[in-house]
Formats: structure tokens, C-alpha cells, sequence
């Protein structure tokens, strides 16, 4: 079993940067993957970054590439998510996400199968 325990977002103005953490609980080893996701209001689950706990290697979604750099900690089993020049469509519940997958960072919300609570994010225009 795996705890992801969330920290950081809240209140920014559009065009500010915000900063989440998630530090990953118990039987870390059955998860390679960790990743953030996140739910605008009315809109399904969605993926933001991903990245491989070994390799590093990182995953983004269009809308968070060039604004978004999800980095990790291996020795403190966290991994952050730094975001900036916010737009007000970026309000959303934001989710840390923990898989376990062979090869690259999945996209697909089906492929997380350790979740946290959920941390919310509001950029006022």
C-alpha cells in the first residue's frame, strides 16, 4: 500500500506560479510512476506531469508544457510539480498519483493506482 501525502497550492493571481509537493508513503517500491493529474471544475480527471521514480524521464500534457517542471526527490520520496504563469484555467483539484508501469509515463487516469487526497488550486483573472 502506498500513502501520497499532499502539500502546497492555494489562492495565486493569473500569471504567478505555485508549487505542490507529495510525499509518497509505505510500499514505495510498488510504484514507478508518480504523477499529477487534476480535475477543473466540471471537466473529468486529467493528466498534468508525470516521471519515473529510476530514469527521471518526465511526461507532460500540452497545456502544461513550457508553464509546468515536475522534479522528484528520490531520498525523500516526493515529487513536486512547479507551475507557472498560472492562467485562470488552471483552476483545478490537482491530484498526486502514484503507477506502476514497466516502460515511460502514462497518461491515462486508468493507469494510477495509488492516489492522494487532492489539493486545490485557484488562479483568479
Amino acid at each position: 500500500q502506498v500513502q501520497l501525502l499532499e502539500s502546497g497550492g492555494g489562492l495565486v493571481k493569473a500569471g504567478g506560479a505555485l508549487s505542490v509537493s507529495c510525499a509518497a508513503v509505505g510500499r514505495t517500491c510498488s510504484s514507478s510512476v508518480m504523477a499529477w493529474l487534476r480535475r477543473a471544475p466540471g471537466k473529468e480527471r486529467s493528466f498534468v506531469a508525470g516521471i519515473r521514480w529510476g530514469s527521471g524521464t518526465s511526461a507532460y500534457a500540452d497545456s502544461a508544457l513550457g508553464r509546468c517542471t515536475i522534479s522528484r526527490a528520490n531520498a525523500k520520496n516526493t515529487v513536486y510539480l512547479q507551475m507557472n504563469s498560472l492562467k485562470p484555467e488552471d483552476t483545478a483539484i490537482y491530484y498526486c498519483a502514484a503507477a506502476d508501469v514497466r516502460l515511460g509515463v502514462p497518461r491515462g487516469v486508468e493507469n494510477y493506482d495509488y492516489w492522494g487526497q487532492g489539493t486545490q488550486v485557484t488562479v483568479s483573472s
